[in-house]
């Protein structure tokens, strides 16, 4: 019998969160202090400082996030066909800290272009892994809070990235590169805290809460294969459809940055503030939504989610005032936090417990596709008609995607009755 850590059981048995929710809560709210000081001047350095359009802008982006996405569906998988996680994440943390260095240097487009895409290469490595350790860990009854603590932490960590980039963007006289550097600090920290204290979990904990397919035993360690995805379940990629068209709506935060810059006269120095009330509405959302959705249907949970992404639309194009721009980015931080907590706690509760890793991996791959699509749409609306009307087609994709969740709540619904 394969032995597991006596800590983590005490603590399920118990009904508390696990330490391991904690280190990585806190793991994550250090490198999004870094990914913020960092992310919040990148559109800018590129447009004013390297000439960028915002055709380029939007391309990169979503090729990056591309990439990222696409990682997280073959990381998952292999750390459950490894059934270790921790060395995947310390693989992909190493790619995220030394983009930061690179960035620092860069010049030209290229560069950036290279610094970007190592440290999306690097997130996409680490994330389905780290997802899937909160599953393996969590209390049955409390997964929604683990993820929601987990999320709430690393929000906060994108709130202080804020300030701390506002801080050095001072402190530097205003040069990017400096600020780009000093972000390398926490980053540094972050993959120290994994190294030597995250805890690899000895086994997967406790069953699969849910499943609509029969699945292996779970002493059979899963194929490297994609012909896993059968074993997800028919519920889960209904979830998926509502993913990808929602998803389809979440353009880049890059362009809120560049549309409060532009439209509103923001002095460059001041552009993390987009990113701190951005981050405000997510840490206030995320852990209380993972509350509700241990006691309520979490389907229905997502469409409140969806509608504070049509409203935050709504808001943004028809600001007529700095101040009334914020409250929209408020609510589009409010979304983030609402239905990504959503999503990833249904899929943890829905898909086997040894496909985990596969089924978080699929739901990234899905925003992948989606992102590029957003980001890609939205540089081509900012560059052919003007950056306020990117909430126009933001709006509407909100809209169709809100129609199909209610659509999909009479399907997705009585399957999880069935399967509880």
């Amino acid at each position: 019998m394969i032995r597991t850590n006596t800590s983590q059981v005490r603590q399920q048995r118990d009904g508390k969160i696990p330490t391991t929710v904690w280190q990585i809560g806190i793991m994550m709210l250090l490198m999004n202090i870094s990914f913020v000081m960092a992310y919040s001047f990148s559109g800018l350095y590129l447009k004013h400082i390297l000439g960028s359009s915002a055709i380029g802008i939007g391309v990169l982006e979503g090729f990056c996030e591309t990439i990222s996405h696409l990682m997280k569906l073959f990381s998952g998988m292999l750390s459950d066909f490894f059934r270790k996680r921790k060395g995947i994440m310390i693989f992909g943390y190493i790619f995220s800290v030394v983009s930061r260095p690179i960035l620092a240097i860069s010049d030209s487009f290229a560069l950036v272009f290279s610094a970007r895409m190592m440290e999306r290469f690097g997130n996409g490595v680490q994330a389905s892994p780290r997802d899937a350790i909160i599953a393996d860990v969590a209390p049955r009854k409390q997964i929604g809070a683990s993820y929601g603590l987990k999320r709430s932490l690393a929000y906060v960590g994108s709130l202080l990235g804020g300030f701390f980039g506002i801080m050095a963007m001072r402190a530097t006289g205003g040069d990017y590169q400096s600020v780009f550097a000093l972000a390398s600090i926490p980053a540094t920290a972050a993959f120290l805290l994994l190294l030597f204290f995250v805890k690899e979990p000895k086994r997967f904990d406790h069953p699969a809460i849910t499943s609509e397919a029969p699945l292996p035993s779970p002493k059979v360690k899963p194929k490297f294969s994609l012909k896993n995805f059968k074993y997800l379940g028919v519920s889960f990629w209904l979830l998926m459809g509502v993913n990808a068209i929602f998803m389809m709506s979440r353009m880049n935060e890059t362009f809120l940055i560049l549309r409060v810059n532009e439209g509103f006269h923001v002095d460059p120095m001041w552009a993390p503030m987009v990113m701190i009330v951005f981050n405000l509405g997510t840490t206030l959302s995320s852990y209380p939504m993972g509350l509700l959705g241990d006691k309520f249907d979490r389907t229905k949970l997502l469409c409140v989610g969806i509608s504070a992404l049509v409203l935050a639309d709504f808001i943004m194009y028809s600001a007529t005032t700095r101040w009334v721009m914020f409250v929209g980015i408020l609510f589009w931080g409010i979304q983030l936090g609402s239905t990504q907590n959503v999503f990833v706690s249904l899929i943890a509760e829905k898909v086997p417990e040894d496909l985990r890793g596969t089924g978080l991996g699929v739901y990234w791959l899905t925003n992948a596709i989606s992102a590029f699509c957003a980001d890609t749409l939205a540089g081509f609306v900012a560059h052919h008609f003007s950056l306020n009307n990117i909430f126009v087609s933001s709006g509407i994709i909100g809209v169709i995607s809100l129609m199909v969740c209610m659509l999909m709540i009479h399907v997705i619904s009585p399957v999880r009755r069935r399967t509880a």
